[in-house]
């Protein structure tokens, strides 16, 4: 078997995992959703996240390479756990497969594996390497991470708005201000969360599904609506809470919520900003102008007295969405915690 030791050769196989994780996303939640590698003597063989209760990428990966993976080198995203859960273990399995090596981006910090799947490999004479593809896999398991260190999920906050600020016409009109290719990148975007919020008074005005419109997905986020829900709305079936925003997220928290995606309105963004609660924020930005004070501004109410009191934020990526722009960026608060995990 070929050795692949030198670094930019282990980054190389390691984003292959990435790229095979990425297709876990939708299905694996809430277990995180990671990508596998096997390097044998005569290939690659690639596994990902199956849904809960179906085999973790590791599993997936040597199921398909079958006695070929004796003597290989495994890749993997995240650290093999060593616990039963709804599966066997998979450090276990990788042992019995008769692994060399196994390369791992990162450790994974849920408190029932956290160096134990590390341990158990090397107590069994399995060579293990650890960081390699460190900083893709954490921005690709950002929710996750997250969830697992504070118990909390990720949020992020969309909004389409013109190039002068303005989420909706002062009619409360929003629809569309921007085109099409933005359109299905919202439906990527619902498609990762397990839960959608939205204010009350977007339900009236706007009367949106909030429903996951890929073909061949069956991704269902939950619908939640801050205040009452008017009767014959299409989001319904959804959930009516009248809390706060930081009681809601401990709450989805508990049940395994991994992503909360707030599309808005106004006031209830400015009300996550407030509290910095959002995470990651995507900007959908049309070529396009209100050209006056009497639009809706993307958050509601007062904004910062002077430019020292700005809120800053990392900037993480610009694309093209046909003639629109989306621009990722990230808290600080959020980009320090990964970057810590």
């Amino acid at each position: 078997m070929a050795e692949t030791s030198a670094p930019n050769q282990l980054e190389e196989m390691m984003l292959l995992a990435v790229a095979e994780a990425a297709k876990a996303r939708m299905k694996a939640p809430p277990n995180p959703w990671v990508g596998a590698v096997v390097e044998t003597a005569d290939g690659l063989v690639m596994g990902h996240t199956q849904s809960p209760g179906g085999s973790h990428a590791e599993i997936d990966a040597l199921d398909q390479a079958g006695s070929r993976a004796f003597g290989s080198t495994l890749y993997v995203t995240l650290e093999p756990c060593s616990h039963h859960g709804r599966t066997p273990p998979c450090a276990h399995a990788i042992v019995k497969a008769g692994v060399r090596r196994v390369v791992i981006a990162l450790v994974d910090p849920d408190y029932r594996v956290r160096g134990k799947g590390i341990e158990y490999l090397q107590s069994h004479d399995v060579e293990v390497k650890v960081g390699v593809g460190e900083e893709a896999v954490k921005a690709q398991l950002a929710p996750y991470l997250k969830h697992r260190a504070t118990g909390l999920p990720w949020v992020v906050l969309k909004l389409a708005i013109t190039l002068d600020g303005r989420i909706a016409s002062n009619d409360g009109s929003s629809n569309w201000i921007t085109g099409e290719n933005a359109r299905k990148r919202v439906q990527a975007l619902r498609s990762e969360s397990d839960a959608i919020v939205v204010g009350s008074n977007t339900v009236m005005v706007d009367d949106p599904q909030l429903t996951v419109r890929i073909p061949g997905t069956s991704r269902s986020p939950r619908r939640i609506v801050f205040g009452a829900i008017p009767s014959g709305a299409r989001v319904l079936p959804a959930e009516e809470y009248f809390g706060s925003p930081s009681v809601l997220l401990e709450v989805l928290g508990k049940e395994d919520v991994l992503q909360v995606l707030v599309e808005g309105g106004a006031h209830l963004a400015k009300s996550f900003l407030d509290s910095d609660l959002i995470d990651q924020f995507v900007f959908h930005i049309a070529p396009a102008l209100h050209g006056g004070e009497d639009g809706i501004s993307a958050f509601a109410g007062h904004g910062s007295r002077s430019v020292s009191d700005l809120t800053r934020l990392e900037a993480k990526s610009v694309i093209s969405l046909g003639n629109d722009v989306e621009i990722e960026a990230w808290s600080l608060r959020a980009s320090k915690l990964i970057k810590s995990l």
